[in-house]
C-alpha cells in the first residue's frame, strides 16, 4: 500500500472536483430536498402535539442532523465503479504504484469535502430560520462522532462491494439502488425507525442499513439508552466487518476473472 501516493491522489482529485463544484453543489442540493419534504411533513403532523414522544421542534432536529448525516455517509463514487470495470479504465488503476482502492477513495473523501462546503452553511441557516431541539448533550455528541465515522465506511464498503458484482454482471449497480431503498425504509429516513411499525423496527435493528444512518442520528438526538447504544455499537462493527470481509473476497474473485481491451 503506497500510503504516500495515495494521499497525493487524494489531492489531486479535490482539486479536480473542485473545478466542478457549481455542478456538485446542485447534486447536492438534490439530495436535501426528500429529507427537507419528510421534515415539513412531520413537523405539520406532530404540530402543538407530539408523534411517537417527537414534538414538532424534535422532529427538525432530527432531520437537519439527517441532511448532515445523509451526505457524509452517502457514496456516490461506488456507482461509477461499474463503468470503470466494464470499460476497461480499470487497467489504467492496475499499473499505477499504488492499491486501485485509492482511486474510489479518493473520489470519495474529494466529493465529501466539496459537498460539505455546500451542506454546512445551508443547514446552518435552515436551523437559525427554524429553531429545531435536540436533547444533545456532551455524551451524545461524543458517541455521536465514532458513530457516524463507523455508519461513513459500513455504507462506503458496503456499496463498494455490491459495484465490485460488476465483475460478473453487467447492471451491478440494481443492487446499489436496492440498497437505497432499504434505506429509505430502514434507515430512518421515511420516519424516525421508533415511528416504524413493529414488525419493521425488527427488521431494521439486526440489518445493516440502519446503522448507515440512521444509529448516529438516534444517538445525537438523545433517542436510545445506554444499553441500546452499546448494542447498537456492537452491530455497526460486526456488520462492517462483514462487508470489509466480502469486499475483500469480492475483490480477490474479481481480479483473477477480470479481462479488458482499453481504458
Amino acid at each position: 500500500m503506497n500510503h504516500r501516493g495515495g494521499w497525493a491522489l487524494i489531492k489531486r482529485s479535490w482539486l479536480s472536483w473542485m473545478q466542478y463544484r457549481s455542478f456538485f453543489f446542485l447534486l447536492a442540493f438534490g439530495w436535501m430536498v426528500p429529507p427537507l419534504v419528510y421534515l415539513f411533513v412531520w413537523h405539520s403532523a406532530a404540530g402543538e402535539a407530539s408523534i411517537g414522544g417527537m414534538t414538532a421542534p424534535q422532529f427538525t432536529g432530527y432531520y437537519l442532523t439527517l441532511i448532515l448525516v445523509n451526505q457524509l455517509t452517502y457514496s456516490q463514487t461506488n456507482w461509477t465503479l461499474g463503468d470503470v470495470i466494464r470499460s476497461g479504465e480499470l487497467n489504467a488503476w492496475l499499473l499505477r504504484p499504488l492499491s486501485p482502492h485509492y482511486n474510489v477513495l479518493s473520489a470519495e473523501l474529494a466529493g465529501k469535502v466539496v459537498y460539505l462546503a455546500f451542506i454546512l452553511p445551508i443547514t446552518g441557516l435552515l436551523a437559525l430560520v427554524l429553531r429545531p431541539e435536540l436533547n444533545a448533550g456532551p455524551r451524545e455528541i461524543l458517541l455521536f462522532l465514532p458513530a457516524l465515522l463507523l455508519a461513513w465506511l459500513l455504507r462506503f464498503i458496503w456499496g463498494y462491494w455490491l459495484a465490485l458484482l460488476a465483475f460478473w454482471a453487467t447492471r451491478a449497480d440494481a443492487l446499489l439502488t436496492l440498497q437505497d431503498s432499504l434505506v429509505f425504509l430502514l434507515a430512518g429516513v421515511v420516519a424516525p425507525v421508533p415511528l416504524l411499525p413493529a414488525a419493521m423496527q425488527t427488521v431494521a435493528i439486526y440489518l445493516p442499513f440502519r446503522y448507515m444512518v440512521g444509529f448516529p442520528i438516534e444517538i445525537l438526538t438523545g433517542q436510545l439508552t445506554a444499553t441500546h447504544v452499546a448494542q447498537g455499537f456492537a452491530i455497526q462493527a460486526a456488520w462492517l466487518a462483514a462487508a470489509l470481509l466480502l469486499a475483500r473476497l469480492v475483490w480477490a474473485g474479481g481480479i483473477k476473472r477480470y479481462s479488458a481491451i482499453g481504458g
